[in-house]
């Protein structure tokens, strides 16, 4: 994948956050981009205008389509309408908060379904195309949580956890194929995340853990606080831009995991784990799928 060049671009989860954001900033760059959302005639209708209007008003090449990660009918549906993309970044997300007993394993099945099936849906759909053209870039939007663990949101840890552990995976499975896959890994940042957050349903025993609760307070507080210091790194526009950065790195030269923002220390879990890692690779004899090819 040439970084010079026009790239097709997928994003999931485009009715806000980063994914709006993104759909509109690749698009200003040059990029032609795929913008997707579920309920593009229902719930989100008014976001999907939107984001059409301002496509035609400034002549981007920004196209937005129905797309909901949990279905295999409608992630089928709208790549096939699509077609072959560049790149696919795996944004749409949500988070469940709350002690883990409080959560049903209906609610826990659904977390994963979102987070880690739901990427899973969209690789599936979209490397047929990448195989055969032996290029093509996938963006895996992990977070922080993804590193570390909170009370609070064990559920949450859960999915990104996991979707770390199949994404590394996939990278070494692709690298050979002229594929890459990275992982981007925001920490909080001024978005919905903490308005949005599913509670458990056994809220009986959520009610035994007020420590638990006590400490979610004090969280959302001191990260709300964080988003009124102008001097924070909290701007969404930090994540973005981070997806171009990744786009016009050449291909072999992206690295695995990437931290934006507020990192709570965890960059250095990734600084002391990447030696060690690479160090795996070779007594393995597959550090070839991981740099330059």
């Amino acid at each position: 994948m040439s970084s010079t060049t026009t790239q097709s671009v997928l994003i999931t989860g485009c009715s806000a956050g980063f994914g709006r954001d993104a759909a509109l900033q690749l698009a200003r760059s040059g990029h032609t981009v795929h913008a997707t959302m579920r309920g593009v005639h229902g719930k989100n209708a008014e976001r999907a205008r939107e984001l059409r209007q301002t496509a035609a008003a400034d002549s981007l090449a920004l196209h937005v389509h129905e797309l909901d990660v949990t279905s295999d009918a409608s992630v089928e549906t709208a790549v096939v309408a699509i077609g072959p993309v560049d790149v696919l970044i795996n944004n749409a997300g949500l988070g469940y908060g709350g002690p883990v007993e409080s959560f049903t394993a209906a609610q826990v099945t659904a977390q994963l379904d979102v987070n880690i099936v739901g990427p899973v849906r969209l690789v599936r759909a979209v490397l047929p195309a990448m195989r055969e053209r032996g290029d093509g870039l996938i963006i895996q939007i992990s977070s922080t949580a993804g590193r570390g663990a909170f009370p609070g949101f064990g559920v949450y840890h859960a999915s990104k956890w996991g979707l770390e552990g199949l994404s590394e995976a996939l990278r070494y499975e692709l690298a050979p194929l002229g594929i890459d896959v990275v992982l981007v890994e925001p920490g909080p940042f001024a978005t919905n995340f903490f308005d949005n957050l599913v509670a458990g349903d056994d809220t009986e025993r959520a009610a035994a853990y007020p420590h638990v609760a006590e400490f979610g307070e004090g969280f959302k507080s001191t990260v709300i606080e964080a988003f009124e210091n102008a001097d924070a790194p909290t701007d969404p526009k930090l994540v973005v831009d981070l997806f171009e950065k990744l786009i016009a790195t050449p291909k072999g030269q992206r690295p695995l995991r990437t931290i934006a923002g507020l990192d709570f220390g965890l960059q250095a879990i990734n600084d002391a784990v990447e030696p060690i890692r690479k160090q795996t690779l070779e007594s393995m004899h597959i550090a070839e799928w991981d740099g330059p090819r």
